[in-house]
């Protein structure tokens, strides 16, 4: 079975300025993981570890950017990161300048050897989908363009559930269709334009989960971007949400 992390986005600033209170609410919500940059650009690894330690949690995974992969040398530093911490999941979000089609296409050629080279490290190389890679250019939308031009045995995909309704396909449906490489989700819920905590917004939330459950994941990362509410309330509600399909 999969775990059950969360992406400290939710957070905002207080999840820099706060590591710890935030860890302490992040593991009395139940949760078993974290996602986040690397932390060790906030603290040094030793305190970074103590942390974690003290309140029963793993790294699910980290997030970056284009420019965090693209660059050899912060490449190398995030999977230094994710390696000293005892992770496996590198996520990516974004394909680098321009437009239309061909920025997918340039994007393939570098995520192929970046992917080559976190698997030689034993780190598993996730693109991050948004709604935007769902546009179509010339009858051929981005994300499947991506995927058609990138090694399945390199490049995996963190799946975002809410992003993917957003861009117009069903989560179940694109899950199923790549699942030699959805390898670790996003569960995030809402409407156009907002965020929820799971099960209260317009994302088929039951799903998705049952199809990301027949990929056999490593991690399953509840994603809220904000909350009105405080933090933890919507944290929390979420993981009991989660806890309510049997996760």
């Amino acid at each position: 079975m999969a775990e059950v992390g969360v992406q400290l986005i939710i957070y905002g600033r207080r999840a820099q300025e706060d590591l710890e209170g935030v860890f302490k609410e992040v593991s009395n919500a139940g949760y078993k993981g974290i996602e986040a940059g690397n932390l060790f650009e906030l603290k040094p690894p030793e305190e970074v570890k103590r942390i974690l330690g003290e309140n029963s949690l793993l790294v699910a995974g980290m997030h970056s950017g284009y420019g965090d992969v693209e660059d050899e040398g912060r490449l190398m530093r995030n999977i230094g990161f994710l390696k000293e911490v005892d992770s496996k999941y590198l996520m990516c979000s974004g394909v680098g300048p321009g437009h239309g089609i061909e920025p997918y296409e340039r994007a393939a050629e570098t995520f192929n050897k970046v992917g080559k080279i976190c698997r030689e490290n034993g780190i598993f190389f996730c693109y991050h989908n948004h709604n935007w890679e769902f546009a179509e250019f010339e009858g051929v939308k981005g994300i499947h363009r991506l995927c058609e031009l990138t090694d399945p045995e390199y490049v995996k995909l963190c799946v975002d559930v809410y992003w993917v309704t957003i861009g117009g396909e069903d989560p179940a449906e694109f899950i199923m269709r790549y699942k030699d490489r959805a390898v670790y989700f996003h569960f995030k819920d809402g409407a156009p334009g907002s965020f929820s905590e799971l099960g209260k917004g317009i994302v088929d939330i039951p799903r998705a989960l049952e199809a990301a459950l027949r990929c056999s994941p490593g991690w399953i990362v509840v994603e809220q971007d904000r909350t009105d509410k405080d933090p933890f309330i919507s944290i929390k509600e979420s993981r009991e949400y989660l806890k309510g399909l049997g996760l």
